[in-house]
């Protein structure tokens, strides 16, 4: 099989943890997973010309990802998110601005690498601010099949623009509290099927991802809807969990595995990294396997 071009766009950044500050951003997360499974995917985003981005490119390149699409802003500092464990694990973000991955400027040479990508992977949270939004937009004519990972973190979202992003998406990725706000603004759907059939419908996407932390996830494909219990495993943190949920996804889905194991796949890798600190652990296949239990 031919080894696809796959392209994530959006934040890297330094999530401050109270243990510590760890690189992060959904995409990067998503590129770094995707390259230990052995699907190289390349980063386009925006750092500061400061400390703390030459810290990000070295870790970019010493992780492997090709740090050819990562912009250098001269006025704009790298990003910082404020991370604080909440009730029942989940993280509480104070996206810090400015940072430099609002300001990802379009070139031509940009558009031409997203036009020889098969996969385009992008959040919601790259649209918060206009020129990083303005550029999001205009590589979306890409013929490449377009992930849209949802992001929703109050105020840096608006339901216009995502809307638009919805439209383009091929492969939607939320959490369970996201589906159930946007589906709201649609009708009165009970259960999560009506709910991603509302969706669907709506917008023509053919797959839509929805993870539900320790209740599992599940995905529709096609109007079919899978379910995983997912996996118990001690939670660390959740940082990137869902991110490594993702890539895993597409990985499977890549390479052409049955929906059912590539779902079973991505809860293990989700599991996982929630098991481990910051959303950029080490791990092997092995250490997925065992988590199977196979």
């Amino acid at each position: 099989m031919q080894t696809p071009h796959i392209v994530c766009f959006g934040e890297l950044l330094w999530d401050i943890l109270p243990t510590g500050a760890l690189p992060g951003g959904a995409p990067m997360n998503v590129a770094y997973h995707l390259h230990r499974l052995g699907l190289p995917a390349s980063l386009v985003t925006r750092v500061g010309a400061d400390e703390r981005g030459r810290g990000l490119l070295g870790i970019v390149k010493e992780k492997g990802i090709s740090a050819a699409g990562i912009q250098v802003d001269p006025d704009t500092p790298t990003g910082i998110v404020l991370a604080q464990p909440g009730e029942n694990h989940e993280m509480h973000y104070d996206i810090v601005a400015p940072a430099a991955w609002d300001n990802i400027a379009y070139n031509e040479a940009l558009a031409g690498e997203i036009a020889k990508a098969a996969y385009f992977v992008f959040g919601s949270l790259a649209a918060r601010q206009p020129v990083s939004a303005n550029t999001l937009l205009r590589l979306l004519d890409t013929p490449a099949i377009k992930v849209l990972d949802i992001n929703l973190r109050p105020p840096h979202f608006s339901p216009p623009t995502l809307e638009t992003l919805l439209h383009k998406a091929d492969v939607l990725k939320m959490n369970l509290s996201e589906l159930e706000l946007i589906s709201s603004w649609y009708g009165n759907a009970a259960t999560l099927a009506e709910k991603t059939d509302l969706l669907r419908d709506r917008f023509r996407i053919p797959t839509i991802i929805v993870t539900m932390g320790a209740d599992g996830a599940a995905v529709d494909v096609a109007g079919q809807l899978h379910r995983h219990a997912g996996y118990k495993v001690e939670v660390a943190d959740t940082v990137g969990s869902g991110d490594a949920f993702l890539a895993a996804f597409l990985s499977g889905t890549i390479r052409q595995t049955p929906v059912a194991e590539t779902l079973d796949f991505a809860a293990a890798l989700g599991a996982l990294v929630a098991s481990r600190t910051g959303g950029w652990p080490a791990y092997s296949l092995e250490d997925i396997t065992a988590i199977r239990g196979k």
